[in-house]
């Protein structure tokens, strides 16, 4: 693996970033302690899938039903909510996490060369940023998300996305579950995918093998190769600071 490993603290939250020199993408992903045994995995595959240098940055999330859905829903797997933290995530990587990624590397982020994802919950979450208003991303990644949650295709319906790219994957027996609000997800998945591309985005769903727990960090990695390899930036990117 050709990138430099760190954990750094960025306000309230921890985030590992793996960089190099010459970025010309950023990857936004938060993540759970599941995801964080899968990064070096996730970063070897967009390493060798694509030849445009990146910076990969994964916020670790404390409270996984509380920071990543944007509002309340009663519990799904054993008694914690969900909560309506997504709202003070977002703000966090725009407010607090952005400016601290300019001022260490000296490089612009903004909607041409920075990219969110997440799995799971934090697939819906990405799902979520891609409908607010101003966001900085070019994409949103968006692997087997929990688009089954209470209330999702309605406001994904009524709402306009203000992503241009956004990509979807699902494993072909996620649907296989006893837990009844989870067992619609290829349809829900479906739908997000039509919602998409009915208001313009341009959007790619793709189907893998296996359950849920199955492949999180390849899975993902095939989102951001494919959204760096949308249409290239433009502008100069800038040179590497060192610390």
């Amino acid at each position: 693996m050709r990138h430099k490993k760190e954990i750094v603290k960025i306000g309230e939250h921890t985030c590992i970033l793996h960089s190099e020199e010459n970025a010309k993408f950023f990857i936004i992903q938060p993540v759970d302690s599941n995801d964080t045994e899968e990064l070096e995995r996730q970063i070897t595959y967009i390493e060798d899938n694509s030849q445009a240098p990146f910076i990969h940055i994964a916020i670790r999330i404390n409270r996984w039903n509380a920071e990543l859905t944007p509002w309340p829903a009663p519990p799904v797997f054993g008694k914690i909510p969900f909560g309506d933290g997504a709202h003070s995530t977002l703000l966090y990587i725009i407010d607090q996490l952005i400016p601290a990624l300019k001022a260490r590397f000296a490089l612009e982020l903004n909607k041409s060369n920075t990219i969110l994802g997440g799995y799971s919950l934090a697939g819906l979450f990405s799902l979520w940023a891609g409908y607010q208003q101003n966001v900085p991303f070019r994409g949103i990644v968006s692997a087997s998300p929990s688009a089954w949650y209470t209330g999702w295709l309605d406001y994904a319906n009524f709402h306009q996305p203000q992503v241009e790219h956004a990509y979807l994957s699902l494993g072909d027996k996620e649907e296989k579950t006893k837990t009844k609000l989870m067992s619609t997800i290829s349809k829900d998945i479906l739908r997000q995918e039509q919602i998409f591309k009915d208001k313009g985005v341009n959007c790619k769903m793709e189907w893998n093998e296996g359950n849920h727990f199955q492949d999180n960090g390849v899975r993902i990695a095939k989102g951001f190769v494919w959204l760096m390899h949308k249409k290239t930036p433009t502008f100069p990117f800038f040179e590497w600071k060192s610390r």
